[in-house]
């Protein structure tokens, strides 16, 4: 199967151990991983946030007063994805220790699973559905030699 097309926009907001986040988040990894999960075209801003702006994204588009892991921005589905995925650094960094695998390994199944999102996936409308978009993940992971992150 040959990869889809991506526009790719990569920011880093001002976050505490910035150069340990650009680290674990080279660009070509980024798009390698996002274009795996890809289905069609897209173009794609991914911003690497710290926990008040990710919060207060959190709060004003889910009405969820915490700072959470990744969100997605859903513009346009196929043909053409347009999306925003941000990813709040301090979160990922915790839950990458607290899980014992590498920041670089859960950046990636977030991005995995931000792209998912944006086209048109969604874990939370009933236990099927999180089961099958569970089973993609650990599939395209498993395709760039990540371990099923459920585990």
């Amino acid at each position: 199967m040959a990869l889809k097309k991506l526009s790719l926009s990569l920011q880093f907001g001002a976050i505490n151990d910035a150069k340990r986040h650009r680290a674990a988040l080279p660009r070509h990894s980024v798009a390698r991983w996002i274009r795996h999960a890809l289905d069609c075209d897209a173009e794609l801003t991914v911003r690497i946030v710290d926990a008040e702006e990710g919060q207060a994204l959190n709060r004003s588009y889910r009405q969820k007063d915490y700072a959470t892991n990744v969100l997605t921005f859903d513009y346009t589905l196929a043909p053409l994805v347009t999306a925003d995925l941000v990813l709040c650094a301090p979160v990922i960094a915790q839950e990458a220790r607290e899980n014992k695998k590498t920041l670089q390994a859960h950046y990636a199944h977030l991005l995995v699973h931000g792209t998912l999102h944006a086209q048109g996936w969604d874990h939370e409308t009933s236990p099927q559905d999180a089961d099958a978009m569970e089973a993609r993940e650990v599939e395209i992971l498993a395709g760039l030699g990540i371990s099923n992150p459920y585990r």
